[in-house]
């Protein structure tokens, strides 16, 4: 069994190195603190729930994976972190999908830079996250869903792709990358930026090489994602006769998935955890 694995139908064991470490393993970054009451924890009872390790080309990634505990050759879903890392709601996203029958996984995509659940805000993590080129991102995600087809757990032919805030971005970024993809859903990704060497590209410079539909799940009411950026992607999309969408929830703030922060909107995510479930199966991830 592989080191950081969790046993069919247990909760997450916690080993050394995530005790030693601080690891997001442990729950919630420190940056995130405290958590609302909302927070919903879904149960690891007929699941297979735990940290696997995935071999990259420099080293190994740690990633949380979920599926059924039973059967095999389910179709899989990358899941990807927001800035805050691989917590305890990037994992509860990993279980809900599994209780869907997904293989779902999300690989914790900043170890190589440092450990964000032990900084204390999200003006000391922003620093850190900039150092993390897309490039070393696409490669792991790619690692991910090849270790994932090697396992035997999961059916890379049904592959899909859903990330939240920082994720929302990397998203759109993987759509254009992996030409084996079926679909994405991006929740409220930045959509367009400043270049740089390590993140030169954003959303809507990739418009027209997506390889694979992308749903965008954006807040009427997001304080960093101006809906102009948003009426700019969509024209670009509809430029190019794209079969992405992007879904705006009027009144709402960023964040509004996140039921572990007061952002969190319940009839929104709710919603937009209906439009996730119909844009995989209408595109093949199932």
């Amino acid at each position: 069994m592989d080191p950081f694995s969790s046993p069919p139908g247990t909760d997450l064991r916690i080993g050394r190195r995530e005790l030693l470490l601080g690891s997001v393993a442990t729950g919630f970054a420190l940056a995130v603190r405290p958590v609302a009451a909302s927070t919903v924890t879904t149960p690891t009872q007929g699941l297979t729930a735990g940290w696997v390790s995935v071999p990259a080309a420099d080293g190994a990634v740690r990633a949380y994976r979920a599926r059924p505990a039973k059967g095999s050759g389910f179709p899989v879903v990358l899941v990807v972190q927001e800035i805050f890392g691989v917590h305890a709601h990037i994992q509860d996203v990993c279980r809900r999908l599994a209780r869907l029958g997904y293989l779902a996984i999300a690989p914790s995509l900043f170890d190589r830079q440092g450990d964000v659940s032990r900084l204390p805000d999200i003006a000391a993590i922003l620093p850190l996250v900039a150092t993390v080129p897309d490039a070393q991102v696409m490669a792991d995600l790619d690692a991910t869903a090849a270790w994932v087809a090697a396992s035997g757990g999961g059916d890379v032919s049904r592959l899909g792709i859903t990330g939240f805030c920082w994720g929302g971005r990397i998203t759109w970024l993987y759509a254009a990358h992996n030409p084996k993809l079926k679909a994405g859903v991006a929740w409220y990704g930045r959509l367009e930026g400043t270049a740089s060497e390590l993140q030169p590209l954003y959303p809507i410079d990739v418009v027209t090489k997506l390889q694979a539909p992308v749903l965008g799940l954006y807040a009427g009411q997001d304080d960093g994602i101006p809906m102009e950026s948003v009426q700019r992607m969509q024209a670009a999309l509809k430029a190019v006769g794209s079969p992405s969408r992007i879904e705006v929830f009027p009144g709402v703030p960023h964040g509004f998935h996140a039921d572990y922060r007061p952002t969190y909107r319940a009839a929104a995510a709710a919603a937009g955890w209906k439009q996730l479930q119909a844009w995989f199966r209408a595109n093949g991830v199932v």
